[in-house]
């Protein structure tokens, strides 16, 4: 994407009562996902308990708590905090016809891990008629969120979603199963648009997870058929990290296998882990940025409980600020904070703009 598409995207206005404005230099963000409160957790565990009204208003709920949270910690950009999702992907799939309903778990014992969450198998060829649930999720932060931040959506990539589909003889290979939801997902980010979200997160984690030992190339290819109808509409992005089920990582914690090829995915920003990773590889922030697209630093480790003070952060700003120039910069925590519990993730926010402000009253930056 060249500078003059990244600067048009970045001007276009979030359309729930905001006038168009630039991005914010050294803006604050989340990728996505934040901690359910403690009696939506008891309710998902639960359903049987409750009525569909009941289950509704827990929700709406949900969001409004942490829309507080991340507008109190005083964050340029929101999202709904997936508090209607299950996981940051797995209610999807119950969105999608032609899978088994119960996924199968081949181990339920022992160390939680990623091979605990079950493999849907294909029955029939795969479709949405009604959509993935992210425009509705949306809708609802539109009437919830309050004037001043911009509201974002984030969207699981094909290739990440096909991760937890067995193939079952209907498809050959997960390639094949990631080509049928590219499609349902493309329509999901249309549709995302036409209802006003100038703000999208294309969340690929398993790319990165996958590229030590896949064709780099073939991930750009799918990543740029799925969001060609929007590049230009939106501020799109995409989160390249190792994994956090359960704060676990699933692939080696590299990101030399993606670049440079994955300098050509066309987004207006990247987002990558880097707290977690002790800063290693932050040398990357530099191709990128030269390339016109801006990244997103997570400065934020959402696998530990250490909370950071924002002298911690701040000291990680100064170092991003050493390989890239500040209006190419944005933070974030690693990864989202869905398992993460809700009093150090609220923190962890606060802290984290505290901490990117003492480096924006340095630079003289409002």
């Amino acid at each position: 994407m060249t500078p003059e598409t990244t600067s048009l995207a970045s001007e276009v206005s979030s359309e729930h009562g905001q006038a168009p404005k630039r991005r914010r230099t050294l803006q604050t963000t989340v990728i996505g996902s934040y901690p359910f409160p403690g009696w939506l957790e008891f309710a998902s565990a639960h359903p049987d308990q409750f009525g569909e009204a009941d289950i509704e208003e827990m929700r709406t709920d949900a969001v409004i708590a942490a829309v507080h949270d991340q507008h109190t910690a005083g964050l340029d950009v929101i999202t709904d905090g997936e508090q209607t999702r299950y996981d940051f992907n797995l209610s999807f799939y119950g969105r999608l016809e032609g899978l088994n309903p119960t996924p199968a778990s081949p181990r339920r014992f022992g160390p939680p891990a990623h091979d605990q969450r079950g493999k849907y198998k294909v029955l029939g060829t795969l479709r949405s008629r009604h959509g993935l649930g992210a425009v509705s999720e949306f809708q609802r932060l539109q009437k919830i969120a309050p004037p001043g931040p911009v509201l974002k959506a984030s969207v699981p990539g094909p290739y990440t979603l096909s991760g937890r589909i067995d193939p079952g003889g209907v498809y050959k290979s997960r390639w094949d199963v990631t080509e049928a939801l590219i499609p349902i997902v493309r329509e999901e980010l249309e549709q995302l648009v036409q209802c006003g979200c100038r703000e999208i997160t294309l969340d690929e984690p398993s790319m990165s997870c996958y590229a030590h030992r896949e064709n780099p190339r073939r991930f750009v290819e799918i990543f740029a058929d799925t969001v060609k109808p929007i590049v230009g509409r939106c501020r799109l992005s995409t989160h390249l990290c190792f994994g956090n089920y359960k704060g676990r990582a699933v692939g080696p914690r590299r990101y030399a296998p993606l670049f440079p090829t994955f300098f050509e995915l066309p987004v207006d920003e990247m987002h990558l882990e880097m707290a977690s990773r002790e800063f290693a590889e932050i040398e990357v922030i530099r191709g990128i940025t030269e390339r016109g697209v801006d990244v997103a630093v997570g400065v934020i480790d959402v696998k530990s409980y250490y909370i950071e003070t924002p002298e911690d952060v701040a000291e990680r700003v100064r170092l991003c600020l050493k390989h890239a120039p500040a209006a190419k910069l944005s933070f974030a925590p690693d990864c989202g904070l869905s398992q993460t519990a809700r009093w150090a993730a609220r923190q962890k926010l606060a802290n984290m703009v505290r901490g990117v402000n003492i480096v924006r009253g340095e630079l003289g930056l409002s």
